[in-house]
């Protein structure tokens, strides 16, 4: 019977991200969908543009299966091929502008990409790419030509028959080794949204702006998220701290995503104000934010929710879903609270943490174990990498390497990542625990801890601070706050003081930091 049932045409429909962009061009028409400088596109026009284009892809030969390698900053262009790739029945590869040139053909030539839309600001890069690749690529600019083309012309939308088809190519950003090409399929997309668009309170008279990079985990799915609620997607090629508040404030801007490093150049930014009145729901995965940055963005009209995720994952898989009881609380406590990397999104499986043997730790907030997710979520695999995909993905649940505590709330924790646990003298250090203690001090912004070999020892932390701009705070201060939050063998060595390298999704290269200690101070 149930066989029957989902092959039944009228009660079951395979879910893809297309039908918001469906939905809202009927719902929706006449609105504005897509910001971008002196641009307008509404949602009538953003389906028509997107259906063009699918089928000018097709007119050059793409075919349902291929993969469109996509070179744009966070521009219209993009945000339209989240809907023309898949309208064709292709795959997007939305690539990383910042990646040197040798990376984006490393990435383009694993994902088999036959064609290449591009910015004529990369027009150089696309050539070289082109070039190293040729024959097997085939270019197209998004120039005037292009626009012309969308302005008129026959219309495609090749249906998805089956929700678990591959959507997206997404590549991990490589700070622990070659990137790997990330499977997204529809249905996962398609729930993954809804879930982005429930716990931001996504509507019809919301307007996002553009922080985070689209192709990053394709927004977290905030490019499908936004179009679903109906809001309106302002874009933001370039960020810019200064751009980004003139823009939130002349476009009443009520929703944005960021890395902590973002949110951190948001909340320094002599612009900083938003118009009265205003609030603004802000996201930020990665790194948990600092109390700094949390207080200072309570003040300027921000309310900031911490996420988890991973690009295998589609983005957030949890959430710091807040609860009202926590608004009594002292401001240390709610800032420890609003760290935590939180509960399964609204479409998660419930997150699970397990020790060595596979069973799950208990709920008592100190007992470490590893974070291990399921669910629609949660990518197809590694593309052509089924070794890694099988390393991964054990007795049916993807290990994230994110070492964790369960609280007796069933909020999640991290503590650290499996290869940056600092064994010293026998005893486990985590960098994280260390970390936190070290940015719960008034004047540090960021913080990053690593492990240095030593003699007695086996391994000390080492930490890397940058400073609130303006303050003023010495290694003996900062040892001596960490030595009040924590044991005295987690107290680190030594402090280096100075900016942290990150990747261009901001994440903190704590290789390079490895490599800064093991060069000049092994």
């Amino acid at each position: 019977m149930s066989d029957n049932f989902k092959s039944s045409s009228f009660s079951f429909e395979p879910l893809t991200p297309l039908s918001f962009l469906e939905r809202s061009a009927e719902v929706y028409a006449d609105q504005i969908a897509v910001i971008d400088g002196d641009l307008r596109i509404t949602y009538r026009e953003l389906r028509r543009r997107s259906r063009r284009l699918a089928f000018q892809f097709k007119a050059k030969g793409v075919s349902p299966g291929d993969r469109v390698a996509v070179l744009t900053p966070n521009n219209h262009v993009l945000l339209e091929s989240h809907y023309s790739v898949p309208y064709a029945g292709a795959v997007l590869v939305a690539l990383n502008f910042r990646l040197a040139i040798s990376e984006l053909i490393g990435i383009i030539s694993h994902a088999e990409c036959n064609f290449l839309l591009y910015d004529p600001i990369f027009g150089k890069a696309a050539a070289q790419i082109a070039q190293s690749l040729s024959p097997n690529l085939q270019l197209m600019a998004a120039d005037q030509k292009y626009e012309d083309s969308l302005n008129a012309g026959p219309e495609l939308s090749v249906p998805v028959l089956d929700e678990c088809e591959l959507l997206a190519l997404n590549y991990t950003s490589g700070t622990t080794g070659s990137p790997k090409g990330v499977m997204y399929h529809h249905r996962g997309a398609y729930l993954q949204s809804l879930a982005m668009t429930k716990h931001f309170d996504l509507t019809s008279s919301s307007v996002y702006l553009w922080t985070l990079p689209m192709f990053h985990c394709n927004g977290w799915c905030f490019t499908w998220a936004v179009t679903a609620a109906g809001g309106t997607h302002v874009c933001l090629p370039n960020f810019d701290a200064d751009e980004a508040w003139l823009s939130i404030r002349h476009d009443s801007v009520t929703h944005l995503c960021a890395a902590p490093t973002v949110l951190t150049m948001l909340a320094s930014s002599s612009q900083a104000r938003t118009n009265d009145g205003q609030s603004i729901r802000a996201a930020v995965g990665g790194a948990p934010p600092s109390p700094w940055i949390i207080a200072t963005c309570e003040n300027l009209g921000l309310s900031v929710t911490h996420l988890y995720g991973l690009t295998e994952t589609f983005g957030p898989a949890a959430i710091c879903d807040w609860k009202a009881e926590w608004n009594s609380l002292p401001s240390t406590e709610r800032s420890i609270r609003a760290a935590r990397q939180g509960v399964g999104n609204l479409i998660s499986q419930t997150l699970r943490v397990i020790d060595s043997e596979g069973a799950d730790v208990p709920r008592d907030g100190s007992t470490v174990g590893e974070i291990v997710i399921r669910g629609n979520n949660v990518m197809l695999g590694y593309y052509k990498d089924p070794a890694a995909t099988l390393a991964a993905v054990i007795d049916g649940w993807f290990h994230t390497g994110d070492l964790a505590v369960m609280h007796p709330d069933s909020y999640v924790e991290i503590r650290d990542r499996l290869k940056d646990v600092i064994i010293s003298g026998g005893e486990n250090i985590s960098s994280i625990e260390v970390e936190s203690a070290l940015i719960s001090h008034p004047s540090v912004l960021e913080a990053a801890v690593v492990a240095t070999a030593d003699d007695h020892w086996g391994e000390r932390p080492i930490a890397f601070v940058y400073l609130v701009d303006g303050e003023q705070e010495d290694e003996d201060g900062l040892r001596n706050h960490v030595r009040t939050l924590l044991a005295s063998f987690k107290v680190p060595d030594r402090i280096i003081f100075g900016p942290l390298p990150k990747t261009s999704t901001g994440k903190i290269q704590k290789f390079l930091l490895r490599e800064i200690v093991k060069s000049q101070l092994n």
